[in-house]
């Protein structure tokens, strides 16, 4: 399940609802927004609050608002009867630490209820049980971090997660996006330090096999290539990879749907279906080193073997069996080790389908 940020900073723009509609229908679920606000800036807030709720309601997406409870009643908004938030479209609340248990458990019971993830300890959830909190209201949702070198390792975020899911918790994590990263650092917004600058679905995936149910993104922007490869996972379960071409006789011919084989290679990504398709007599050429993110198809010296269509997963030596046909673009390269056994992937054009 996957879900995106809009910041409240500037009023709801054209442009910030149509981007809005846009993942939505690329299958995003939810909106997370912050409400942190300036002394002087309490109505304004108050107002593109609602705004951004009517927007979530329109486009049938959930919205986690991350407050302060003085943030909460300052923008005119009761800390005990939570019905007015629902009423303008928001689905949950995520808690800062100044918010006692007790009271994340009688909210728990109005309305869905993200604590941090992090910062979450067992006395925490025995006293969230002794006060009769509803647990299937309550997610554990991690912090992004906008400084470089602060973000979470990645073992001890894997390690938190499984006690976290032990304890029946969804948990969630952020990405950082590929567009309009916030300031002032604009260094992205990721949870794992590894995941800064990296493209943002292949962040995702490391998330989701990480013991991660629900993964958003920090930064306000994802480009309309990378909304696609999104709604491409979550509608067809397909890696898109754009390529370029290096043998344009060939490049055709590995365009197109592929599946990873169950038994998956150390070093390569193999196409379960190359064997399926109109084999030509493919002479030896291009026999070149095959770097990471190489397209690959065995020629007539691979003898039973001519035809198969590979992906390297990392660096090899030029093979004189092997004719390198394509690459896949360098800022998706990453995308590459999160292709794992059974999974479908796509290579299509650089300049699109």
């Amino acid at each position: 399940m996957f879900g995106f940020s809009i910041f409240m900073n500037d009023s709801l723009s054209e442009e910030k609802k149509q981007y809005i509609r846009q993942m939505a229908s690329n299958g995003f679920v939810g909106i997370f927004t912050s409400m942190h606000i300036p002394e002087d800036d309490v109505s304004a807030y108050q107002k593109r609050l609602i705004e951004l709720g009517s927007e979530a309601k329109k486009n049938k997406l959930e919205l986690m608002v991350d407050i302060s409870g003085e943030a909460l009643e300052r923008a005119g908004f009761s800390l005990e009867d939570l019905t007015p938030l629902k009423a303008i479209g928001v689905t949950g609340l995520r808690m800062d630490y100044h918010i006692s248990n007790q009271q994340i458990a009688d909210w728990s019971h109005q309305l869905k209820i993200s604590l941090n993830a992090s910062t979450i300890t067992p006395k925490d959830i025995d006293e969230l049980k002794e006060a009769e909190a509803d647990f299937s209201q309550i997610e554990a949702w991690h912090n992004y971090y906008p400084r470089p070198e602060t973000g979470l390792d990645k073992e001890w975020y894997q390690k938190k997660n499984q006690w976290l899911k032990i304890q029946g918790l969804l948990v969630q994590g952020f990405v950082p996006g590929d567009t309009e990263l916030r300031g002032p650092l604009y260094q992205g917004l990721p949870t794992l330090e590894e995941h800064r600058g990296v493209h943002p679905l292949a962040g995702a995936l490391d998330l989701l096999a990480s013991n991660t149910d629900i993964v958003y993104i920090g930064d306000a922007g994802l480009s309309e290539n990378v909304q696609e490869q999104f709604a491409s996972f979550q509608k067809e379960q397909t890696v898109l990879l754009h390529t370029e071409p290096v043998d344009e006789e060939f490049y055709e011919y590995i365009l197109g749907k592929h599946t990873n084989r169950q038994d998956d290679a150390r070093d390569v990504i193999r196409s379960a279906d190359a064997r399926f398709r109109e084999i030509p007599s493919i002479p030896a050429r291009n026999t070149a080193t095959r770097m990471k993110g190489s397209i690959t198809l065995d020629n007539e010296k691979y003898l039973r073997y001519m035809g198969e269509i590979q992906l390297t997963k990392y660096d090899l030596p030029a093979d004189e069996k092997v004719n390198v046909v394509a690459k896949v673009i360098k800022e998706e390269l990453p995308l590459i080790n999160q292709i794992k056994a059974g999974m479908n992937y796509q290579f299509i054009r650089k300049e699109g389908r």
